[in-house]
């Protein structure tokens, strides 16, 4: 036991070593190479050099006030087709969804057809001993990510390589596993809340939370390019997905879970989320609910898709950004990019 203990101990001190040496060795030179160059005069200017660090299209989108909203595109919708980059084309905008649910659930409580500390045994009654802590975990803490449930899409049985079609299934993947913590002691994402959400807000209302979306949310504010599923578009106005190095197409890999399935252009995003913070969207008693359950923007990621969606307040301005490149170094890049065009338009 003590020579166990010892070990663990020299691990503890060996591993940031390791750690630090590798980095020195093994830098990611491809974030450095696109981190140091001096910015350049425009965000189109960037939005062209995301593609010469391995990105295959890239959609930026920028409302700044008092301005009109920019497009920038650049690489490929579609590498097999040889279509261009289009600023205005659709696209998988994954956990981003996760806004539009949780705004949803805010009109809802506000309205007083859902009670934020009702639980999980209160709504869902058959996984009582199947979820741990049913009968403590409310929708307060699946909405703000504080139940413990686990993640269904951390576990070993999960496939991000297939369609994921059936929401039971994917439930089923954690059903009886313990939780990760007790409610309420940490946050830690997780991608069950929101399926189960989801699923209560459908038996809450006696149909789809999508159409209720689709009604409360996207007509009021004229988003007529945003779909809650894969199924409502046409596949070829969808911009494709691709893997690092890889040639194949990943826009057939359709994710209907409730918080990861919405299809957007990145000005219904940018529009959604200027007027999800400026006041718009929601009035003050529901803005002072939204404002204690979640947050104001978001990323998203699937596999060949990944999107940030933010408000930056000081410079009163949205930034949308879409990538249609998953793995190698693409979400480090992206989030180099992305950072670089918030610099830029702060620099003019």
């Amino acid at each position: 036991m003590e020579k166990k203990k010892l070990i663990v101990r020299l691990l503890r001190i060996i591993m940031p070593i390791l750690a630090i040496i590798s980095i020195v060795i093994f830098p990611p030179w491809d974030g450095i190479w696109a981190w140091l160059p001096p910015l350049p005069d425009t965000v189109q200017e960037q939005v062209d050099d995301a593609i010469d660090h391995g990105l295959d299209g890239i959609i930026v989108y920028v409302d700044q006030s008092g301005k009109k909203p920019a497009f920038y595109s650049a690489g490929w919708k579609n590498k097999g087709t040889r279509t261009l980059a289009d600023p205005h084309a659709l696209f998988k905008i994954a956990s981003i969804s996760k806004l539009y649910i949780a705004a949803a659930a805010t009109k809802l409580a506000h309205n007083q057809s859902l009670a934020l500390d009702d639980t999980l045994a209160d709504h869902l009654p058959e996984l009582v001993g199947r979820i741990e802590y049913a009968d403590q975990i409310t929708l307060r803490m699946l909405l703000q990510h504080r139940s413990g449930i686990p993640n269904f899409t951390d576990q070993e049985e999960f496939d991000w390589f297939i369609p994921q079609t059936d929401l039971n299934k994917n439930l089923e993947i954690i059903l009886d596993k313990p939780a990760d913590f007790t409610p309420d002691s940490r946050h830690s994402y997780s991608n069950t809340n929101y399926l189960l959400i989801g699923r209560i807000l459908d038996n809450i209302l006696g149909y789809s939370h999508h159409q209720y979306i689709e009604t409360e949310i996207l007509a009021p504010l004229g988003l007529t390019n945003t779909y809650s599923l894969p199924e409502d578009v046409e596949n070829e106005n969808i911009v494709s997905g691709y893997w690092y190095q890889y040639e194949d197409d990943l826009w057939s890999l359709d994710y209907l879970i409730p918080g990861g399935s919405m299809i957007a252009t990145a000005q219904d995003v940018g529009i959604f989320l200027r007027a999800l913070n400026n006041g718009s969207l929601l009035n003050d008693d529901e803005q002072a609910i939204y404002s204690s359950i979640y947050e104001y923007e978001h990323t998203g990621w699937l596999p060949g898709y990944q999107s940030i969606a933010r408000y930056h307040k000081d410079m009163d301005t949205v930034v949308v950004q879409f990538v249609n490149t998953t793995g190698g170094e693409s979400i480090m890049m992206s989030n180099i990019v992305y950072n670089r065009i918030v610099r830029i338009l702060s620099e003019q």
